[in-house]
């Protein structure tokens, strides 16, 4: 995968669809059955570039649906999902924390444009905001961002597939994975722990194939608990939702916390995609 920037002209939202046909995919098939608490399907846009919500979405979904209460107790000022795809997963996020108000800001990143702005037709579709960047994982944010992320989301490429499909531009950024699907979540961890704060949540998804236990064995090393949320078994793979937290016992180095009452944003040297009234 390599870095990504830029912005795009909200004009280019017309070329997306909302509740358009749903393909098969190669990270699980299309399903339904979301409730109010999410973000619904005929409003999530799409495109034929960008990862549709499927089995692995909505396990991600559902894990922080049964997660809520904790989730609304924690209060987190900032939640971030890394690789956002059609905005299924950021979106349901934002709606099942709608309570807690102003308090709460969102980011969304995706190395694939075209997924920053379905993510951003699909927050639109709901009446929710997160600010939305294309960049690789969090390059350009990691020092900004160093200690500031209550909760992150990810739904990593996990699909087992040649090294030489990482990297590929558009859709199959969403599931090559490499070798034992592990090259790219492998990247991602050490990302995530920069940003965490120190009473920061990952949730990830893993596939069986990755050696979920392995990836939990490794996080301990660093300091984080970790427990499965939720598994799942589809007709294609099974499924895990991994969440991990930084463990008081271990002797780890705190990563550094946000000071003073700034808003998170005000602190970052870049802007979202769109903004309203810009």
């Amino acid at each position: 995968m390599a870095d990504g920037d830029g912005a795009a002209a909200p004009g280019k939202l017309a070329e997306l669809s909302i509740g358009g046909d749903k393909g098969l995919l190669r990270k699980g098939k299309a399903s339904s059955g979301r409730t109010l608490n999410t973000a619904q399907i005929p409003l999530v846009a799409s495109h034929p570039e960008v990862y549709e919500p499927c089995d692995d979405s909505f396990a991600l979904v559902d894990a922080l649906l049964s997660d809520k209460a904790q989730l609304l107790t924690l209060q987190p000022r900032l939640c971030m999902e890394v690789g956002c795809g059609s905005g299924y997963v950021i979106t349901s996020l934002a709606i099942m924390l709608r309570q807690l108000g102003s308090g709460t800001q969102y980011l969304a990143t995706d190395i694939n444009q075209h997924a920053a702005e379905t993510t951003q037709a699909t927050l639109e579709a709901h009446g929710v905001h997160a600010d939305v960047i294309v960049t690789d994982i969090v390059s350009g944010l990691d020092k900004c961002l160093a200690g500031m992320v209550d909760v992150v989301v990810v739904n990593p490429p996990y699909v087992p597939t040649p090294e030489e499909e990482i990297g590929c531009k558009g859709i199959a950024s969403s599931w090559a994975g490499g070798l034992n699907g592990r090259q790219v979540i492998d990247r991602i961890l050490p990302a995530v722990r920069e940003i965490l704060s120190e009473r920061g949540w990952l949730y990830m998804v893993a596939l069986e194939d990755n050696d979920p236990l392995d990836i939990c064995h490794l996080m301990s090393e660093v300091g984080y608990a970790s427990r499965v949320v939720l598994k799942r078994c589809t007709e294609e793979e099974s499924l895990f939702v991994l969440k991990f937290w930084r463990d008081p016992h271990a002797g780890t180095h705190a990563s550094p916390k946000s000071s003073g009452s700034e808003s998170w944003f005000s602190q970052l040297p870049f802007r979202s995609l769109w903004h309203k009234g810009s």
